[in-house]
C-alpha cells in the first residue's frame, strides 16, 4: 500500500468524481472523499444515480464547523484535491485550512464561461484567485479543451497544469439493445441529444440545424426536461412534426442503452464546463457532434471521428449533421472500434493518470500525458 492518503472534496457527491475514487481506492491507495451532501437535489432532478464508492471513506461534512475539523486533522502527508477555487459549498473552508496547515492541495477547474459582462467579472476575479493561490497549489487538473491555456493566461505556469477530464465507469449497454441495433438496419438516421432543457444547450439550434437538412428520414431523440420544454416542443411541432421524440428524464442507468440505439449525440452547448455525455457516447462507440464551447471537444477531436462546429453558429452545426449523415449507419466492428479506443476515458485510465500526476509513479512532468493523447 502506498504510505499516503488521497483526499477529494466536493460540494456533492458525483458519478464522474466518485468513479475516479473507487477506482484509485482499487490500487491500494488510501482514498477519502469528502461532501456537504449526498447528492445535491439539482443532480438527483437530472437523473443522477449515487455512485458505488467502493473501498473510498466517505464523508459526509454537512456544516462549516464539520469540515473545519476534518480539514484540522488530515495527516500533514496527505494530497487533496479541492473542487474549484470559489469556494463551492464549503469547500472554500477546507481549502483555507490546509493552507494554514501547508498541506498538499491541486485544485480540480472545469473552463469557465466567460462570455458578455459576467464574463469580464469572472476573468477579473479568477486571475486574483490564481495569483493568490499560485504559491499554495501543487497544480491543477483543468477539464476542458481550453482550460488549461485559460489557466496560463491568468498568472499559473504551465508546469503545474495538467489536461484533466470526467472519467467515466465502463457504461454498459445490454445485450437486447445490442441486438435490436444490429438487426435494425432499415431504420432512419437517428441523432441523439441528452442534457436539461435550458437555454445553454441550445436544443433550439439543433432543431432548427435538423429541419435545414429537408430529411424525412432523419429523427431526433431528446433526452431530458427543463425550463425549455415547453417552447422547444412548440418549434419541432412547427419546424419537423413527427420527427422528434421526447424521451423525458431519464436514470443513469438507462442513457447509455439509448446513446447506443443513436448515431450520433449532438450537444450544441454555447458553454459546457465538460459534457460528460460526450464521453459516454464514445465509450458505446456512438459518434460525437459537439460545440467548442464544450470542454469534451478536446476528446471528440482525438476521437477522430464526428465534428466539432463554433458555438452558436446553425450554419457550421448542419453542414457538421449533414456529413455525420453522410456517412450512414455505421457496422457494429466500427463501433466497437471506437468504443475501444475510448477505454481512455474510462475510470480506471483516469485514475492510472492522477497516480501520475499526483507523483505516485515516480514520472518526471515531461513523460506524463493525457490518456486521450497516448
Amino acid at each position: 500500500m502506498h504510505d499516503l492518503s488521497v483526499w477529494f472534496w466536493q460540494r456533492t457527491l458525483t458519478p464522474h468524481i466518485g468513479a475516479l475514487a473507487a477506482t484509485l481506492a482499487e490500487s491500494n491507495i488510501r482514498v477519502t472523499f469528502v461532501s456537504n451532501v449526498l447528492l445535491s437535489e439539482d443532480r438527483m432532478q437530472q437523473g443522477w444515480e449515487t455512485p458505488q464508492l467502493g473501498k473510498v471513506k466517505f464523508l459526509l461534512a454537512a456544516d462549516k464547523d464539520a469540515v473545519i475539523r476534518l480539514a484540522a486533522e488530515v495527516p500533514l502527508g496527505s494530497i487533496h484535491l479541492c473542487q474549484g477555487l470559489r469556494g463551492n459549498g464549503l469547500v472554500a473552508d477546507a481549502q483555507h485550512v490546509l493552507r494554514k496547515r501547508g498541506v498538499q492541495q491541486w485544485a480540480i477547474m472545469e473552463t469557465v464561461d466567460d462570455e458578455g459582462w459576467r464574463g469580464v467579472v469572472k476573468r477579473i476575479l479568477y486571475r486574483w484567485l490564481l495569483i493568490r493561490w499560485r504559491g499554495h497549489l501543487a497544480g491543477i487538473l483543468a477539464i476542458g479543451r481550453e482550460t488549461p491555456a485559460w489557466i496560463v493566461a491568468r498568472g499559473m505556469p504551465s508546469s503545474r497544469i495538467y489536461p484533466f477530464a470526467y472519467f467515466l465507469i465502463e457504461p454498459q449497454v445490454d445485450q437486447l439493445t445490442l441486438s435490436s441495433v444490429e438487426m435494425d438496419v432499415n431504420r432512419d438516421f437517428r441523432f441523439i441529444f441528452v442534457g436539461q432543457l435550458i437555454e445553454r444547450k441550445r436544443v433550439d439550434q439543433l432543431i432548427a440545424a435538423i429541419t435545414t437538412l429537408k430529411r424525412f428520414d432523419i429523427e431526433l431523440w431528446v433526452v431530458g426536461s427543463g425550463p425549455e420544454e415547453a417552447r422547444l416542443h412548440t418549434l419541432a411541432d412547427a419546424l419537423m412534426p413527427g420527427q422528434v421524440r421526447w424521451l423525458g428524464r431519464q436514470p443513469m442507468s438507462a442513457v447509455s442503452n439509448l446513446i447506443y440505439q443513436a448515431d450520433c449525440l449532438v450537444l450544441p452547448s454555447r458553454h459546457d464546463g465538460w459534457g460528460a455525455v460526450v464521453s459516454e457516447a464514445l465509450m458505446v462507440g456512438t459518434p460525437v457532434i459537439c460545440s467548442d464551447a464544450c470542454g469534451s471537444s478536446v476528446v471528440v477531436q482525438a476521437s477522430s471521428v464526428g465534428s466539432i462546429f463554433p458555438a452558436n453558429n446553425r450554419q457550421a452545426l448542419t453542414k457538421a449533421l449533414h456529413k455525420q449523415y453522410e456517412t450512414g449507419l455505421w457496422r457494429p466492428e466500427r463501433r466497437q472500434q471506437l468504443a475501444e479506443w475510448a477505454k481512455c476515458l474510462g475510470a480506471k485510465a483516469g485514475a492510472d493518470y492522477l497516480a501520475q500526476v499526483l507523483g505516485l509513479e515516480g514520472k518526471s512532468f515531461d513523460s506524463i500525458v493525457a490518456p486521450w493523447k497516448i
